[in-house]
């Protein structure tokens, strides 16, 4: 069975961590932390919780990047969470030079993993981590789409009082500000969300979604963790398992949506050997704009951090 490496013990790392747990479905999930005990602690603490909750895989927690030997999944949150006041953009001096040097102690015991990234400026931390790897595209990308999404329907299964369980929905874009919901694609049990909806409800819900980070830091001071955790182990389980689901994810492009050498936000197919394909939706003219404005952000900073590299 799959090894699993989840790096950084902070929140997000240590939802991912457990959640992955209680999905047993590999043998063992390695929680890496730099920060003393803090994974050692940690880990224990979810392995202590399997027998209340029935699951078999086993929790690891170190600081040596020896323990991550032969690893088929790398999931890096590791890096500094947002605080009041503070853009995504902000982290990308710290979050960079964490990133790139833990793609590169990783690459020092696991030749060929797949890398995930939740690291923010999201966006720019999975380009970071695909150019210092040097590994294929389909093996390094981000998480970002689901957990957009998933904010998306949980805040129109509230205005709709339906269960989340039915509502599918696609977004795309960078993750932040610019990303770009597209309620044409929103279905709930198959009914287009704009037959249950009126469109200034919806585009309310748009605009939240699209500030749903932001929402939270200010409700509690950090960044989120709960459901960050969860989508990245809810990407996990579709290469361990060979599902092949669809999902939203920080995605290199080579040409597709008109865009190149850009990680974006784009529906790709998940199977075990990471991105099986970006599929490529017949946007109209006004999500094509919208697109092409989100990758223009992201451009900037990836302009950024080429600059702080040179």
């Amino acid at each position: 069975m799959a090894k699993i490496t989840v790096v950084g013990a902070g929140n997000v790392g240590a939802t991912c961590a457990n959640v992955l747990a209680h999905k047993d479905i590999v043998n063992e999930v390695v929680l890496l932390d730099i920060k003393g005990d803090l994974a050692k602690g940690k880990a224990l603490d979810s392995w202590q919780q399997a027998p209340i909750d029935y699951y078999s895989t086993r929790l690891k927690g170190t600081g040596d990047y020896a323990d991550t030997a032969n690893s088929d999944i790398v999931v890096i949150t590791a890096g500094i969470p947002r605080k009041p006041g503070m853009s995504r953009d902000d982290l990308i001096s710290t979050n960079a030079k964490i990133v790139n040097m833990v793609t590169s102690s990783i690459l020092e015991h696991s030749p060929n993993p797949i890398i995930i990234v939740v690291s923010n400026p999201l966006d720019v931390m999975t380009y970071a981590a695909f150019k210092g790897s040097g590994l294929d595209s389909s093996r390094v990308f981000g998480m970002a789409g689901i957990l957009d999404t998933a904010r998306y329907r949980a805040f129109l299964a509230t205005e709709l009082n339906v269960s989340p369980k039915d509502i599918q929905a696609v977004l795309m874009g960078g993750h932040g500000d610019t990303m770009v919901p597209l309620p044409r694609y929103t279905t709930v049990a198959g009914i287009p969300v704009t037959e249950l909806i009126d469109s200034a409800k919806l585009d309310a819900i748009v605009q939240r979604t699209k500030k749903g980070g932001g929402e939270l830091v200010g409700l509690m001071g950090t960044s989120a963790w709960y459901a960050p955790g969860a989508a990245a182990a809810q990407m996990v389980e579709s290469i361990v398992k060979n599902e092949n689901r669809i999902f939203p994810c920080c995605a290199y492009l080579t040409g597709e949506y008109g865009l190149d050498d850009i990680y974006l936000g784009v529906p790709v197919q998940l199977g075990e050997n990471g991105i099986t394909r970006i599929i490529e939706l017949d946007l109209n003219a006004d999500e094509q704009a919208l697109l092409k404005n989100s990758a223009g952000h992201v451009r900037e900073v990836i302009g950024t951090y080429q600059a702080m590299t040179a």
